[in-house]
């Protein structure tokens, strides 16, 4: 078994063929396929989180608004940038996301992605103390983030405060909500990262690129920095086991739709590799096959295989019913026949 779920950028514009024109289509269009996504059997509903740019941003009222909309999917974040957050600010939200969703977060948090300003986190009121950079800031973030989730009570109380303390000595970020620091992920480019993740006891997110660090196929890179993730894990001590998920672009053809959209014209069968900001990258491909070829190809992807769960990314500006198709045949047609289901 394996949980499948969705990955929306969260894309909007007036182009021609877009169904999500402004950015409240794109937050409705989000919370109405986490529904469909829900009745239709997948496991995860999960949202982009970028700045300055016509995609979805703030993530906790899209979560909190899909949780009071569904009863089981897990809604969770690939990944918010934590060079942008204020750890306690977000504590607070992430609790009350959490509570309302009745504890189904999963939220990915990273040093986040290419941005479309220079040092964006400037205008957020954020900069890097001297001698760190802004990565070191993230992870410092998540650290503080990590601990008032899971209870610190590190504020000294009034003397006379407006209510009664709930008990003696300081007090920490409230509401706290049960478990949910077991559900964080940390979105990892470099195996360095991932072991690191694994020491702090979070979750892997590994997306659709990573820094190439071998030359090998991104599939192969991938599923070695999985192994290495989880071999740190059990060096860490953790008790509990982690969870590990991947993203891939998959379409199965199964209507003229599809073959319309997703069948023709060069698509990214081989992996491709590029400069990102101060590291060189390699993209993995994209699947798009009728369903039995689908199925072999999808057998040689070796970091699909290492994962507990997948992230299908979806053209959400194709609209919610068709990523709801969209979803409907891999959970239908492929997932059987990989042992997913």
């Amino acid at each position: 078994m394996k949980r499948i779920g969705f990955l929306s950028f969260g894309h909007w514009s007036a182009s021609p063929g877009s169904q999500t024109r402004s950015a409240a289509d794109v937050l409705h269009q989000s919370i109405d396929l986490a529904v469909a996504a829900e009745e239709l059997g997948a496991d995860g509903a999960y949202f982009r989180v970028h700045h300055y740019a016509r995609q979805l941003a703030s993530p906790f009222p899209l979560l909190a608004a899909a949780g009071a909309r569904t009863s089981r999917i897990e809604l969770g974040t690939g990944v918010i940038d934590m060079r942008y957050e204020n750890p306690l600010y977000m504590a607070e939200d992430a609790g009350a996301a959490d509570l309302i969703a009745g504890g189904r977060l999963q939220l990915g948090v990273s040093r986040g992605s290419p941005e479309q300003v220079i040092d964006g986190w400037r205008y957020f009121g954020y900069d890097a103390p001297e001698g760190q950079t802004m990565a070191d800031v993230a992870r410092s973030n998540t650290e503080v983030f990590l601990k008032v989730i899971d209870g610190a009570r590190f504020a000294d109380p009034s003397p006379r405060p407006m209510f009664p303390n709930p008990h003696p000595g300081p007090l920490g970020i409230e509401p706290q909500s049960p478990g949910l620091r077991e559900r964080i992920w940390w979105g990892a480019a470099s195996d360095a990262t991932a072991v690191w993740a694994a020491e702090q006891g979070m979750n892997l997110m590994s997306s659709t690129l990573k820094e190439d660090e071998s030359g090998e196929p991104f599939h192969v890179q991938q599923r070695k920095q999985i192994e290495k993730f989880r071999a740190a894990w059990t060096e860490a001590g953790h008790e509990r086991e982690p969870r590990v998920s991947v993203s891939r672009s998959i379409f199965a053809l199964v209507n003229d739709q599809d073959r319309m959209y997703f069948g023709g014209g060069q698509r990214d069968e081989d992996d491709q590799f590029a400069q990102l900001d101060d590291y060189r990258a390699v993209f993995g491909r994209s699947y798009a096959a009728e369903p039995d070829r689908l199925i072999e190809q999808l057998r040689g992807d070796e970091a699909i295989e290492a994962a507990d769960t997948l992230l299908l990314t979806v053209p959400n500006q194709l609209g919610v019913d068709y990523n709801a198709h969209v979803l409907d045949a891999i959970i239908t047609h492929v997932a059987p026949g990989l042992g997913w289901r």
